[in-house]
């Protein structure tokens, strides 16, 4: 065993029938979790290593176990000793959706449209056993802007204004979310593995599920943080999935009013994830979901929130062209 990889590991393995297997590590993600792929001959796996106190996998466990019950591909569990953060899964292999279409972009709409039909499929199951996403965790969330990036860029705002605009600009969304559909949370083409064909796809970072609005993990497809999508591609695929789910209400409107909350929260978080956790490659994202931020706002249902951002932000650091991210001191 090399001195980088978890203490534990070896003996966890040993305990799951993996002894003497080849440890590979894997480039980790914005959380504490550590990933491994393990090798015995011809047989593969992946390990998660979620240590405590700062991780606890039993969220994921109990997701993956919904998702795989109710028909959805999450990987299988193939050992476990989640009270030490140890998750040995089944492993889907190399090929992400994201690479996968950058590679090969005529897939594109083939590619994106099977995606959502998983979110079609969770929108007609009963909610799963999560907590609600409730208005506190959407404030909580939004909270995120106020509390890192305007302290970043040394702007002193209005806290009492941001909370009330918000709580107007959201609670129409929580009478159209009783009793809810299970919502991932980070659904988008990062966490999306294509199994063999372009429809066969399989589901990985849904550990953070709650129970939720359908709008919600559309925008985190359609509105994806970190590869770009075109607002043609997301306009057919919004199209697509209203004439698969059929959603109630105005759901265009929903659909902006999660987008600008999501893309708001994204934000403080890729600051926090450079002040804090000193990772400032997050920063290069944040034009891009400040571009999509901007056309959340222009959504009339969004003018409470607009209103507040026209009045606490100046212009100058509202430039998704390049200047916002860029005037960073890292």
């Amino acid at each position: 065993m090399t001195s980088n990889l978890p203490a534990g590991i070896d003996a966890f393995l040993a305990r799951a029938g993996w002894a003497g297997a080849q440890i590979d590590p894997l480039p980790g993600d914005a959380s504490f979790r550590r990933y491994f792929r393990v090798r015995r001959g011809d047989q593969a796996a992946m390990l998660m290593h979620a240590p405590p106190p700062q991780e606890d996998p039993q969220p994921f466990l109990r997701a993956a176990r919904w998702l795989d019950g109710n028909g959805l591909r999450a990987p299988q569990i193939l050992a476990e000793e989640a009270g030490e953060g140890w998750v040995l899964l089944e492993d889907f292999g190399d090929t992400r959706m994201r690479e996968y279409v950058d590679a090969w972009p005529q897939d594109e709409d083939t590619v994106y449209r099977a995606a959502i039909d998983t979110l079609v499929q969770l929108a007609k199951l009963p909610a799963g056993p999560f907590t609600a996403y409730g208005m506190a965790e959407y404030l909580r969330e939004v909270r995120l802007f106020i509390d890192w990036f305007c302290p970043a860029r040394g702007l002193y705002v209005d806290g009492a204004g941001w909370q009330a605009a918000w709580e107007q600009v959201l609670a129409p969304l929580l009478p159209a979310q009783r009793p809810g559909v299970t919502v991932l949370r980070d659904y988008h083409a990062e966490n999306i593995m294509l199994l063999g064909g372009l429809d066969a796809q399989g589901l990985l970072d849904f550990q953070d599920a709650l129970t939720g609005h359908p709008a919600y993990d559309l925008v985190s497809l359609l509105q994806d943080a970190r590869r770009e999508v075109s607002p043609e591609l997301e306009a057919r695929m919004f199209d697509y999935y209203v004439h698969k789910a059929q959603p109630q209400g105005d759901f265009l409107a929903d659909y902006a009013r999660l987008g600008a909350q999501r893309n708001t929260k994204i934000v403080g978080i890729f600051v926090r994830l450079w002040k804090r956790d000193g990772k400032p490659r997050y920063l290069d994202y944040i034009p891009r979901v400040w571009a999509m931020l901007e056309r959340d706002l222009a959504h009339p249902a969004l003018a409470p929130v607009a209103a507040w951002f026209d009045t606490n932000i100046p212009a100058d650091l509202r430039d998704p062209a390049g200047r916002l991210g860029g005037s960073f001191a890292v």
